[in-house]
């Protein structure tokens, strides 16, 4: 009987392990036992599958052995659980595999500890992040192109086709509102070419006038006109091997059109009061947020430039066209300036969000970074809500006040002097806050009878 009895006890051993493994094997995880001197005992077949190896060059071999790092100390989790008898949580680990692949892993230990609270070894367990950290990535690629953000199709569109044209020195012609991002385009699509080793130079040509655009261009000589003391080298010049963003190319006159068609037609430019042409090895990438074709039709812009500039267009929806996008841009801007303020600021409350969806955006994104700026000058708390946001949105929105989910009534002018207080009276700062202009910012503050402290 005791010889029956010991098999007995024998196979329900033997049928207790076979079990415990069949359940170990069950688990996605993968799972290693460690003994006190960091060798591996006992495994299972996931733990394999994530490591690359067979259970038989796995089993007595050191965690430093079989977890190849690829960066810093992989054996420290498990030396740390050993030494310490405390667990390690979530501890990120990268593992170089037999193949050369490199998987990422989330590593968590506990300690197995004896009857006087001693560490006999550890189990430690695996988690494969490698895919799910690759579909990450890839939804993030779909939200976030360069510095350009958005999910919306027409984003997307934008996307691809800057992609598509990575080998390409086609003329762009970048269209859409002020303020929705036309020079980010224009500097994606540098980024992405095969010229993005070389120079990116904007031009924003609706700030200077014919002679110091064409100065700025195409660089002039000394003695070209009076104050050319010496000789400047022009923007295209500066671009030559890269990309040159012409802004606001709807505003050139009609002189500049003619030496700026010459210039996409021949790939050549003379200085102003030089008669040596120059080649250009220049991508050239324009934006307007006029309507060209308005222009034609009264004579201010010329057909065969608009021709010559429409080779690929781009056309950049309104924020409004997208609104989709705006919790994202939101969340992009509570980053930005979280980490040039340092405010801990992490998000909108829902009612804040709601009303920023109910806005219009007639300054597109360039307007709402500047409402999230503002927020950022008078929250107080972990969340924008409301009161936070620029009194003229707000009142497009509601009506002519403002109301404070935690206080009070707003008046126009308790918000003008929260937010002068909070820009140190910095007045064009203010004003751009607010959302109005500099002019009607002074005007209303002489309405209200607020006076700068310094000219009291």
């Amino acid at each position: 009987m005791g010889t029956d009895r010991l098999e007995s006890q024998i196979q329900n051993c033997i049928s207790q392990r076979k079990n415990l493994e069949a359940i170990l094997n069950s688990v996605a995880d993968g799972i290693l036992a460690i003994d006190p001197y960091l060798r591996i005992v006992n495994l299972n077949l996931a733990a394999e599958n994530i490591l690359g190896l067979s259970r038989s060059a796995i089993l007595g071999k050191s965690c430093s052995d079989v977890l190849e790092r690829t960066g810093g100390s992989n054996e420290c989790f498990f030396k740390t659980t050993v030494e310490r008898g405390t667990m390690v949580k979530d501890a990120e680990l990268l593992v170089l595999r037999p193949d050369r692949s490199v998987r990422k892993l989330n590593v968590t230990t506990h300690a197995l500890l004896d009857e006087k609270g001693q560490a006999q070894g550890l189990v430690a367990i695996l988690r494969d992040l490698t895919e799910l950290d690759a579909l990450r990535k890839a939804i993030n690629e779909q939200v976030k192109f360069e510095r350009l953000v958005g999910k919306n199709h027409r984003m997307r569109e934008i996307y691809h086709l800057i992609e598509d044209m990575n080998k390409s020195d086609a003329t762009i012609l970048v269209l859409g509102e002020s303020g929705t991002g036309k020079e980010l385009v224009a500097e994606a699509i540098h980024r992405r070419s095969h010229r993005a080793a070389g120079p990116f130079v904007r031009v924003n040509c609706s700030v200077l006038s014919e002679g110091l655009l064409e100065s700025e261009l195409f660089g002039h000589v000394v003695g070209a006109f009076t104050g050319a003391v010496q000789d400047k080298t022009g923007r295209f010049e500066m671009a030559d091997g890269g990309t040159i963003f012409l802004d606001e190319i709807g505003d050139i006159s009609p002189v500049v059109q003619v030496k700026l068609l010459r210039v996409l037609q021949e790939r050549t430019f003379e200085r102003v009061g030089s008669t040596q042409t120059q080649e250009s090895d220049v991508r050239v990438v324009a934006a307007t947020h006029r309507d060209l074709k308005a222009r034609m039709a009264n004579g201010l812009f010329r057909e065969d430039l608009y021709y010559r500039l429409y080779v690929v267009p781009i056309e950049l929806p309104a924020l409004r066209e997208r609104k989709e996008d705006l919790p994202l841009l939101v969340n992009h801007f509570i980053e930005k300036f979280t980490h040039q303020t340092r405010k801990k600021i992490r998000s909108t409350r829902p009612d804040a969000l709601n009303l920023m969806m109910d806005y219009d955006w007639p300054g597109n994104v360039r307007e709402l970074e500047n409402a999230i700026e503002h927020a950022f000058v008078k929250c107080h708390s972990d969340a924008i809500q409301i009161s936070d946001l620029p009194l003229a949105l707000v009142r497009d929105v509601r009506g002519d006040r403002l109301v404070v989910e935690d206080g009070p009534t707003l008046s126009e002018k308790d918000q003008m002097l929260s937010v002068l207080e909070r820009t140190g009276w910095n007045r064009s700062r203010a004003a751009r806050l607010l959302g109005m202009h500099r002019t009607t910012m002074w005007r209303k503050m002489k309405t209200h009878g607020i006076v700068v402290p310094s000219l009291v």
